[in-house]
């Protein structure tokens, strides 16, 4: 099967411009194992260092370290140093895929118990924080998604309309920024494509996950990678009986291979933002934000 490893440093600094007496902060940097990634090494230096560390598993399943911070600081730096294997997926089908219609009925209640598996791909197809169900996102997708086409058939059109019709714009969005603007102005970030993927997806009735990552970006030809070059990245995860959750990248119209790597899984992003809490004090502030992803068969960048 083929593989590719990686190192991932990616490093959070605040600076805060009143000190901050009291912190709390969620941190999902952890990667989760799956059937196509497995997390060799990793370690997480926290500066400075918390009263309290624990380290579980959210409600998802995915790897989560709480902190809290009882003595006044004025910055806060998380790094996450990580070493990652990645396996290519099996080779997939398009038309090999129940017709998106019985899916979403498969998944609907019918006064029958669902099984296991329809039960917990189920909790992916209600609305959630940032992604609602609404009416303009089902017309939206609708001539994606005709009658007796196959499932992943449909979505990969979909994944191909929002690639061509949307505008990546680092600044034509906050993560707030509702998805019917993002729908209207027809611009936004990676993590825009794949709310508004989601919200057309469950408006549907179909079930999807949000999934947080990082995606490997290859530097002009002959320019060595630099450090904080890439960054967090976002994707969706459909529920297709037949072939089970299939990943999709409508920011860069794939799907997700052996340059994508999976921090873990959601609803939405509010579920596995990489690191958010609650502070008292701090005045303003915003993160600086640097993720480098570097294949382990290329010469590491030095860390300063």
């Amino acid at each position: 099967m083929k593989q590719a490893h990686y190192q991932v440093l990616h490093d959070t600094h605040y600076r805060y411009s009143a000190p901050v007496s009291l912190a709390q902060q969620l941190a999902h940097l952890w990667p989760r194992d799956s059937a196509r990634q497995t997390c060799h090494e990793r370690h997480l230096t926290i500066t400075p260092q918390p009263t309290v560390r624990q380290d579980g598993l959210d409600l998802f399943g995915n790897p989560l370290t709480r902190l809290a911070f009882e003595r006044p600081h004025d910055e806060l730096r998380v790094i996450a140093w990580l070493r990652i294997e990645v396996r290519a997926r099996d080779s997939l089908l398009l038309d090999d895929s129940p017709a998106w219609e019985e899916v979403a009925a498969a998944l609907g209640y019918s006064g029958q118990p669902l099984s296991t598996e329809l039960l917990e791909a189920a909790r992916y197809r209600f609305q959630s924080p940032y992604v609602h169900i609404k009416q303009v996102f089902a017309d939206f997708a609708a001539d994606c998604f005709p009658p007796g086409r196959p499932l992943l058939q449909a979505a990969s059109a979909l994944m191909q309309k929002i690639f061509r019709e949307f505008s990546f714009d680092a600044a034509a969005t906050q993560v707030a920024t509702p998805l019917t603007q993002v729908l209207e102005e027809r611009r936004g970030v990676c993590q825009d494509f794949a709310h508004l993927m989601l919200a057309c997806l469950r408006s549907l009735g179909l079930s999807a996950r949000y999934v947080s990552g990082y995606l490997l970006t290859q530097p002009p030809p002959g320019q060595p990678r630099l450090i904080g070059a890439d960054a967090s990245h976002a994707w969706i995860s459909l529920y297709c009986p037949r072939q089970g959750w299939v990943d999709f990248d409508p920011t860069n119209n794939l799907l997700p291979n052996l340059e994508h790597i999976t921090l873990g899984w959601g609803r939405d992003f509010a579920d596995v933002s990489p690191l958010r809490g609650v502070i008292l004090g701090g005045g303003s502030h915003d993160p600086d934000v640097r993720v480098t992803v570097t294949p382990l068969d290329a010469p590491l960048p030095a860390v300063g």
